[in-house]
C-alpha cells in the first residue's frame, strides 16, 4: 500500500547550525536517520522551496523543510473502536487521560490494543499525520495526561516546542523511602546492556536525563512526590527514582517490592502488596497551542487506585503518630 507523504518543519534556535539530515530526524522522529537521508538524496527535500541534495547542508533558524515522498508497504494498523478519556478537543489538538493498561503505540507483544488503534477509530484523518499524531508516550501501566496532535502542523509545532523543552508536564508518584527534601536529578540513560527491555542510568553512551521532584506528603516509609520532566526519556522518573534508591510502588521492573512499614496492619501490608504497577501518574500538562500560541494547562485527576494507596499510607501515619 503507498501513501503520498508531506512533512514540513521550521528550523528551531536549537537545531541552528545542524546538518540538513540531522535537523530533519530532529523534526520527524518517527523516520528513521538512514530513510531521511534517502530522501535528501532523492531529491525529495526542500529548504524555503529549493530542493537540496546535500544531507551535511547546514540549516539556520527560520528555514522551512520540507520532504514530499511516496511511503511504500508500511504497516497498515488496525483502527479499534476503544474507548478514550477526552479532558480537551478542539481542530488541532486531543489531550487524553490515558488509564492504566493501555498501550500507547503497536510494538512486539501489542499488535493491536493501543491508543493508537483507538484513535485511529475515533479520528480516521489522523493516519495523514506522522504516528497518528502522537507527540510522546507514557508507559502502559502509568496513567495520566497525553497531548496529541490532529493536524500536520500541530504535530511539526509540537515536536519542535518537546525538544526545546517548552511542554512542561508533571507527575504525581508514591516511592519507597524517607526524603527530607526536594532535588534534581541529573543521570544519562541509556538501554540496559544485560536486558535489552529495561533502560539504565550509564556514563557512557546514554543521552541527557534531568528530572525534578519535590515533596507532597510524607508518611512513615513513602514519600508522595511531585515530580516535573526537564527532559523525556524513556522510563525516566522511574529508573531516576531507583537511582537514587526510592523505587515508584509497585513498579515491576525498577524494584518496587512492597516494604511495609515496622508494625504495618495487613490492610497497609495488602493495599502494598495488591498495587501491581507502578505509582505514577502525568497529573498536568502545560503548553502553548500549536496553533494560536495560547497558554494552555490541564490537569488530571489521581487515579482510584493511587488515591486509595495515599489513604491507606496517610492513615497509618496519622495513627502511629497520635
Amino acid at each position: 500500500m503507498s501513501q503520498a507523504l508531506t512533512l514540513t518543519g521550521n528550523v528551531t534556535e536549537q537545531q541552528l547550525g545542524m546538518r540538513l539530515d540531522q535537523a530533519l530526524a530532529s523534526l520527524f522522529q518517527d523516520y528513521s536517520r538512514t530513510r531521511i537521508k534517502d530522501w535528501i538524496l532523492g531529491d525529495l527535500v526542500k529548504i524555503d522551496g529549493e530542493i537540496v541534495s546535500r544531507p551535511r547542508e547546514k540549516v539556520y533558524t527560520g528555514q522551512v523543510l520540507e520532504i514530499n515522498t511516496i511511503l511504500k508497504d508500511e504497516v497498515v494498523f488496525e483502527a479499534q473502536n476503544i474507548k478514550l478519556d477526552i479532558i480537551y478537543e478542539d481542530d488541532d489538538i486531543l489531550v487524553i487521560n490515558k488509564s492504566a493498561g493501555l498501550v500507547v503505540h503497536p510494538g512486539a507483544g501489542n499488535p493491536d490494543g493501543t491508543l493508537l488503534n483507538a484513535l485511529l477509530y475515533h479520528y480516521p484523518d489522523i493516519i495523514k499525520v506522522p504516528r497518528a499524531g502522537i507527540i510522546h508516550r507514557l508507559d502502559k501501566d502509568t496513567t495520566g495526561l497525553m497531548v496529541v496532535a490532529k493536524t500536520v502542523p500541530a504535530q511539526t509545532h509540537l515536536v519542535a516546542t518537546l525538544q526545546s523543552h517548552e511542554i512542561t508536564r508533571e507527575y504525581d508518584a508514591i516511592a519507597i523511602g524517607s526524603f527530607t527534601a526536594g532535588g534534581r536529578i541529573e543521570a544519562a540513560i541509556g538501554r540496559d546492556k544485560v536486558n535489552r527491555i529495561k533502560m539504565a542510568v550509564t556514563t557512557v553512551g546514554g543521552k541527557h536525563a534531568v528530572t525534578h521532584y519535590r515533596l507532597a506528603e510524607k508518611y512513615r516509609a513513602h514519600t508522595r512526590l511531585r515530580l516535573r520532566l526537564e527532559t523525556g526519556r524513556t522510563h525516566q522518573i522511574r529508573l531516576h527514582m531507583s537511582h537514587l534508591g526510592h523505587a515508584l510502588i509497585g513498579d515491576p521492573v525498577y524494584g518496587g517490592r512492597p516494604r511495609p512499614p515496622k508494625g504495618a496492619s495487613e490492610t497497609v501490608k495488602k493495599t502494598l502488596r495488591d498495587f501491581k504497577r507502578q505509582a505514577l501518574h502525568a497529573c498536568m500538562l502545560s503548553l502553548k497551542h500549536p496553533i494560536t500560541s495560547e497558554v494552555m494547562k490541564w490537569h488530571a485527576p489521581t487515579p482510584d487506585d493511587m488515591a486509595d494507596l495515599a489513604l491507606v499510607l496517610r492513615e497509618d501515619t496519622i495513627f502511629y503518630e497520635k
